[in-house]
Order: C-alpha cells, then structure tokens, then sequence
C-alpha cells in the first residue's frame, strides 16, 4: 500500500495552519463578541465556529467511525444558545488532532475506497474518505471565511489567512 502523495501533505499542513489561524482568533473572544451576527436573522459568529467543528465530528465519528463517543458528541456543539471561546478552542484542537491522526495512518488506498453510502435527492453515491476530507476542507474554508467576515465588519482582527 501507498502512503498518501506529498501534495496530499502539502494541503494538510497549510489546512493546519489555517485551522490554528481560525483557533487562535477564537480564542480570546468575549461570549458578547461570539453573538456577533451579519444581520439578526443570521447565525452567530460562535454558532458558525461550532459548526466547524461540529460538522468535523459528525463526518469523521458519524460517518467514518473515527473517534470515541465523547468525541463524537463534539457534533453536538453547535446546537447551544451561547458560546464560550475556550470550548470552541478545545473543540477545534481535539477535532484537527484525531483528523491528523487519521491522515497519517491512512494509505492512499484507504483515502480512494468507496465506503460510505448516502442517499441524495433519491439517488445512492458511495463516498470515499478523500471526498469526506474535501468536503471538510471546504466547509472549513466558507465558515472560516464567514468567521473572518464577521471579525472585520466589527472591527475585530480576523484570523490571518
């Protein structure tokens, strides 16, 4: 079996730099600061950054198996009223540390293999871990960025990405 290419590893270090980023801004936020909202009707900057790692979990436990079930009860973490930055923090730390492990222990076999089957408009896919990651990897991105927009727009720093 192959390990994974050096491109692969080239996206997981920068997706690790920009997670911490994302953390690392997070962090010293106010529960006040973590209610910031783009208009009323819309979600929390703490309810987007739960979901970060909430859809972590749910993919990585629900869906993959990974991960005991307190880790698997991270998915529940964007389900609260009110936020606090160090269980956000905590929440992105412990993900991206069994997502790490995971990468590191699968082969590029193991990345390509159909195994999990999800239903859509009607119609059966098989996914595999790569699209999983993807799809991790970009959810990642659009709420960081959101996390990002947010910060600025009340004229906090926003995470350096």
């Amino acid at each position: 079996m192959t390990q994974p290419t050096a491109l692969f590893a080239e996206f997981v270090e920068n997706w690790e730099r920009y997670q911490s980023n994302v953390a690392h801004t997070v962090a010293p936020l106010t529960s006040e600061q973590l209610n910031l909202r783009a208009a009323p009707n819309l979600n929390s900057l703490g309810t987007i950054a739960a979901h970060i790692v909430a859809a972590r979990a749910y993919w990585f436990h629900s869906v993959m198996g990974e991960g005991d079930d307190a880790f698997g009860k991270l998915r529940e973490l964007d389900e609260q009223d009110t936020y606090n930055a160090d269980e956000i923090v905590r929440g992105l730390q412990t993900t991206w540390h069994l997502m790490r492990e995971c990468f590191a222990r699968w082969t590029a076999e193991d990345l390509a293999a159909e195994l999990f089957p999800r239903t859509w408009s009607g119609k059966q896919y098989m996914l595999s871990r790569q699209w999983v990651i993807w799809h991790i990897l970009e959810h990642d991105l659009h709420h960081g960025g959101e996390v990002s927009l947010l910060l600025g727009m009340n004229g906090l720093q926003s995470p350096d990405v």
